[in-house]
This record gives C-alpha cells, structure tokens and sequence, in this order.
C-alpha cells in the first residue's frame, strides 16, 4: 500500500500552485465589494468610523478564539480596545490581562504592517498569548518550537482516530519558518497573498497551541495593509471562517494531503474557499456598516429632542439590532431590562419618545403585548 504524503512532503513544495483563472471571478467580486465598503465609510463620521472598526476588532478577537473553543469575556475585549485606541468609556469595565494581550497582538497586526516580521515578533506574540506557560490545565512551549514528537490533527474515538494532517516534524521547524519569514517580507501584499500565508502558516504548525490565532493575525496583518488600515480592517475574516468551521476543515483536509490529490501542490480548492469566505466577509460587515449609518442619522435627526439618560440607552439597544444581538421589538419588559428602571417609568418614557417620533408602535400589538420598534424618518442606506 502506498504511504500517505503530506504536502510538505513532496520535492516541490513551497512551490505552490494555483488556477488563476478559476479564481478571477471571485477576485472580481471581492474587489467590487470593497469599493462598496470604502463608499459606505465615506459616509460615516470621524467617531462612527472609530466605532465600526473597534467592533471590527473586538469581533475578530473573538471569533479567532472561539474557532479553537475559548471564550473570551466580550466586555474585558471591548474594554481593553476603548482604552488602548483612546475611545471613551462608560462602562469602565476592567479588562483582564488574557484579552488585553489578544487585544494587543491583533492592534500590531493590523498597524505594524510595514514592519518586517521576525522570529522574535513571531515569539513575542506566541508569548503574550501563553505567558503563563499553560494552555488550559497543560503546560506548554511557550516562545519557543514545539517538541521532537509528532505533531498531528486527529478526529474520533480512541481506537478509530482519523489523522486529518501531520506538521513536518520538530528538526524542520527552524528551516521551515526562516522561509517562510523571508517569503513573507519579500512578497508583495495581494489577496493572493493572504490566502497563502494562511495555508502555509498552518501546515507550518510551530507550537504545541496558537497555530490558528497566530495564522489569523499574520493573515490580518496582509489583509490590512492591503486596507491602509489605521488600527483595525473595516470586516472580520475570523467571523466568517467560524461560522463556516465544516468548510475551512474540509478545504484544509483536501489540500495537505488527507485525500489523494494528482496535483498535490495544486492549493486552487484552498483558494476558492479562503476568497469565498472572504467575500462573505466583506458583506457582512456591508450590513453592519449599514445600522450604524442608520443609528448616525438617527441621531442626527432627534439631536435637539431632550431625552434623559435611560431613553438614550434604551434608543441604542434598540437602533443596535443585528449588531449588538438585541432580538425582536422593543417591549415594557424589556425597557425595565435594559433601563433597569420601575415600570412606572416606562411608561412615561415611551409616551415621550412616541410624541417626540423616535419610535413607533408595531402594527396589529396592543395590550400587554404592544411592541415598538425605531421610527425612521429616511430611507436607510
């Protein structure tokens, strides 16, 4: 029977290669959508700019951890990002040390870019992730390759593992990673580009944990230079690739080496998916922008209404539905929810915000059940 090669394996490789063609469609619509996304931004004012791309940033720091099954506290994140870019507060929500180091490796990711990337940032950022030197309750290498054993991904119960992928082995680290380092600063910033890094960083696999999230900030650090980005790319790669994790593992499955490939350099498949997902990408963060050129205006509109502090809240919960996960329409309960008010309050509150047009009663509720939802004087981009 024959023995199963890995693509690391094989005498061309790094050479990789790729169907050009097949993949200009993709590159044409990725390319459309972002000049719809830097249109969208023209749009926007200094502080709802500053907004969208700390939620930008706040999302991927997430996502990228929750692809390898840690939670982070969103408020700690949130916090950490408020206080390093200088946006102002009112939680005052103390950030923990954990996601104030993820904070920090995404900001130099997405700012440091001009930079070359060295062995020592590669390690300063394997570093702040570990610093404690434990994954969980294992203690790992921390700033440092992993050891001499081997290095796989497996699937399934003890007895019936499948082996998805085997990383080169530890004495090609340092080769494999010097070359990597050297493609990487001589190669010109293209989508191209990013989607390789992405691949080649995690058939590299250097560390016993930290792959994944090194590989999205290296892929981050591609993608926002190519943005110009000042502190955060205006969509979240890690967002997308989490809601589609079957896929990402199938694409990586079908190109280092799991299945029989003719080509085995071949990395077309990985192409499609990364600009498929990107793409995905670059629309979902159309809508995202889109609520918040909604809330601007709407703002805009009842700046001289004299509203008190629990109506100002309540109206931003209310205006951040689909991006800040408030579901269904606005309630009595769920104004004592947010408001953390008496509901004799309430009632006060939505009359007033009734007669001033800020919302508006959902057709066909009454009683006990009314709903209310933004009134909109304008059509919404």
């Amino acid at each position: 029977m024959k023995k199963q090669k890995w693509i690391w394996e094989y005498d061309e490789y790094p050479d990789f290669k790729y169907d050009r063609e097949k993949l200009e469609p993709l590159l044409r619509d990725i390319a459309y959508e972002q000049g719809k996304l830097k249109s969208f931004m023209l749009l926007m004012d200094k502080e709802s700019t500053q907004y969208s791309l700390a939620q930008t940033l706040e999302n991927e720091v997430i996502a990228s951890c929750e692809i390898e099954g840690e939670i982070l506290n969103r408020e700690s994140v949130r916090s950490s990002i408020k206080q390093k870019l200088g946006l102002e507060s009112h939680e005052h929500y103390k950030a923990a040390k954990k996601e104030d180091n993820y904070v920090d490796i995404l900001i130099d990711a997405n700012t440091n870019y001009d930079e070359d990337f060295t062995l020592e940032k590669l390690f300063g950022w394997h570093h702040a992730m570990f610093e404690k030197g434990y994954s969980g309750l294992s203690k790992i290498k921390v700033a440092a390759f992993r050891g001499e054993g081997a290095m796989q991904v497996v699937s399934g119960d003890y007895g019936k593992e499948k082996i998805h992928y085997e990383a080169p082995p530890y004495e090609m680290l340092s080769e494999e990673i010097s070359r990597f380092i050297a493609w990487f600063n001589n190669t010109p910033s293209t989508l191209e580009k990013a989607a390789i890094t992405h691949l080649w960083f995690v058939i590299i696999h250097p560390f016993d944990d930290g792959n994944g999230r090194i590989t999205r900030a290296l892929t981050d650090r591609v993608l926002s230079k190519l943005e110009h980005s000042s502190f955060s790319k205006i969509y979240t790669m890690s967002k997308s690739i989490y809601e589609d994790r079957k896929g990402y593992y199938e694409a990586l499955d079908k190109t280092t080496g799991r299945f029989v490939n003719e080509n085995p350099l071949d990395i077309t498949h990985w192409m499609e998916w990364f600009f498929k997902t990107l793409h995905h990408a670059l629309l979902d963060a159309q809508i995202q922008l889109s609520y918040i050129v909604e809330k601007t205006r709407f703002w805009d509109e009842h700046r001289e209404d004299e509203l008190n502090a629990r109506q100002t809240k309540v109206l931003n919960r209310l205006l951040d539905i689909g991006s800040e996960n408030f579901k269904g329409d606005l309630t009595k309960a769920k104004y004592v929810k947010i408001a953390n008010t008496a509901e004799t309050n309430v009632s006060r509150d939505i009359a007033d915000l009734l007669s001033k047009g800020c919302i508006k009663k959902v057709e066909g509720t009454t009683g006990r059940g009314t709903r209310y939802t933004i009134k909109h004087n304008r059509n919404s981009v």
